[in-house]
């Protein structure tokens, strides 16, 4: 396992799954961050079962909060090169991640990778949410300048130069858009990969999933008649 690679993983009320989806990236990563971000259910005692490092909001501070709270934690270690968002509810392939970390220690050029289901594959998807992600996309392309195919997936790998610039201040679901805007501002070297993201019951059920979707319309929307 390799000790240059953290994982840093927002966790909002996913007692149910959090500790699969932690165990299954310790089998092959040994440095994971659980952000706690003020979860009402029994989210920490979960990963306090678990070998990863938790971090507690004591409120609910919003996604981007959580993962500049996890990558500020992982920058006070001097060892670690890579950086690795990973959502909490399952949707994400490790597999992909092995991919992703692969492409990016093979091209010392490329700061950061996006993970994009619409180039690899989004199973269960819900027409709604991808025709919202798509207009998303439209959105974003527009007012950064980055061409992306998918512009709010959480799966993303990025150097260790990104990590300390990225600075994000959008606490919500907006920060995906920072991110992008980040990029643009920072001139970093980006890629997409192919990714595989698989919405369950689990993840459907719980209804954030669409109200996210939606929340990232209304983002893009806003920061466009505000500016960034």
């Amino acid at each position: 396992m390799k000790s240059n690679i953290a994982f840093i993983i927002p966790v909002y009320n996913e007692a149910q799954v959090i500790g699969n989806v932690v165990n299954r990236v310790l089998k092959k990563y040994e440095y994971v961050v659980c952000v706690n971000d003020g979860s009402t259910d029994s989210s920490a005692d979960e990963i306090e079962k678990t070998k990863a490092y938790l971090v507690n909001h004591p409120i609910n501070m919003g996604q981007g909060a959580a993962l500049q709270t996890g990558i500020d934690f992982a920058l006070t270690n001097k060892n670690i090169k890579y950086f690795v968002t990973y959502d909490a509810d399952g949707q994400h392939q490790i597999e992909d991640v092995d991919n992703m970390l692969s492409y990016i220690s093979k091209h010392g050029d490329v700061d950061i990778i996006l993970g994009s289901r619409f180039l690899g594959s989004a199973v269960n998807i819900r027409p709604l949410k991808k025709i919202i992600l798509k207009l998303a996309v439209k959105f974003s392309n527009a007012s950064t300048g980055i061409k992306l195919t998918d512009t709010h997936n959480g799966l993303r790998v990025f150097n260790r130069k990104v990590a300390e610039g990225l600075q994000l201040k959008m606490a919500d679901f907006a920060h995906a858009s920072e991110i992008i805007d980040r990029i643009a501002e920072k001139t970093w070297a980006y890629k997409e990969l192919p990714v595989t993201i698989v919405y369950s019951d689990y993840s459907t059920g719980k209804g954030q999933s669409m109200i996210n979707a939606i929340n990232i319309g209304f983002d893009i929307l806003l920061r466009k008649i505000i500016g960034k």
